[in-house]
């Protein structure tokens, strides 16, 4: 009789997990509630089948080589990539000069966009950044592998010498029926008058909060667009529809030599803080929406 009724209890405990969207792995589980996602442990990772990851994006900035410029100087490094990134292109970017009487256009760059012929990935090479971006995102391996490699070409035929700032950024965007469920899917801490019945009103809706760590800072964007609305269009491509963006760039802006295993090391150190953030931002509802198995 004691048996039947522990195993009663068991079934109903299971039938109010699975229909209120949670589940028994603990690693599907959201972080306690005061957990401090800056510091604390980097929780067991859950795959997602469909995730809403639209772009990953790691930035390696050194002091300037306008030797970059010149096409035969950057030919060795073209090689270097060429089986993985087989499409050059090459651009001209303008920046801006700040200064007493405001911001002024500065001398054009030539930016060197190598890519793989879908489109997925592209690297992308000035003469002060490497940058690596996708919209394909498979895995931490993956991408900091790709990044490993880009570094070695970096390091042998560039030659930068010191890294003077490292960002990681990862961008989620929900968009459809679940930007209307989004009270279900990140926290109330995380989702602010998103979810409530004031949102209904709102035709934008965006937070935005720089945290500072020992070594680094994080800045942590999350809110609700419009369509046609972007908060940064060379990132975060306008969709036609309504979205809820969850926006994280983690940096550090303090030189150090340029050494290819620890620039790499730290770039994958940041994933794994941008990603124990993004995992207190979520419940656990979301990460089986979007194909978390229990």
């Amino acid at each position: 009789m004691g048996a039947n009724l522990l195993t009663l209890q068991l079934f109903a405990v299971r039938f109010t997990l699975y229909f209120t969207g949670h589940s028994l792995n603990p690693s599907c589980t959201h972080m306690s509630a005061t957990a401090d996602p800056l510091i604390a442990p980097l929780p067991a990772e859950v795959p997602l089948k469909d995730a809403p990851l639209v772009r990953v994006i790691a930035q390696l900035r050194f002091p300037e080589v306008l030797s970059v410029e010149q096409r035969d100087f950057v030919a060795p490094f073209q090689e270097a990539i060429r089986s993985t990134y087989s499409v050059l292109r090459q651009e001209q970017t303008q920046g801006l000069l700040l200064g007493p009487g405001g911001a002024s256009p500065a001398k054009p760059h030539i930016a060197w966009r190598f890519s793989d012929a879908a489109g997925h990935w592209r690297v992308s090479l000035t003469p002060e950044f490497l940058a690596l971006e996708t919209t394909k995102y498979v895995s931490r391996g993956d991408f900091f592998g790709r990044l490993k490699v880009l570094a070695e070409a970096l390091d042998e035929h560039i030659e930068p010498g010191q890294l003077d700032r490292l960002g990681v950024r990862y961008i989620d965007r929900i968009t459809g029926e679940a930007v209307d469920d989004i009270a279900r899917l990140v926290r109330p801490e995380v989702r602010g008058i998103t979810g409530t019945i004031a949102a209904k009103h709102a035709i934008h809706a965006l937070s935005e909060s720089m945290f500072e760590l020992p070594d680094a800072r994080v800045l942590a964007r999350w809110g609700f667009l419009p369509p046609g609305a972007t908060v940064d269009p060379a990132a975060i491509e306008p969709a036609e529809e309504k979205s809820w963006i969850l926006d994280l760039d983690m940096f550090s802006a303090a030189p150090v030599p340029f050494v290819v295993d620890r620039v790499v090391a730290e770039a994958q150190r940041y994933a794994e803080r941008v990603y124990t953030i993004f995992r207190w931002a979520v419940t656990d509802e979301f990460l089986l929406r979007y194909g978390g198995k229990p």
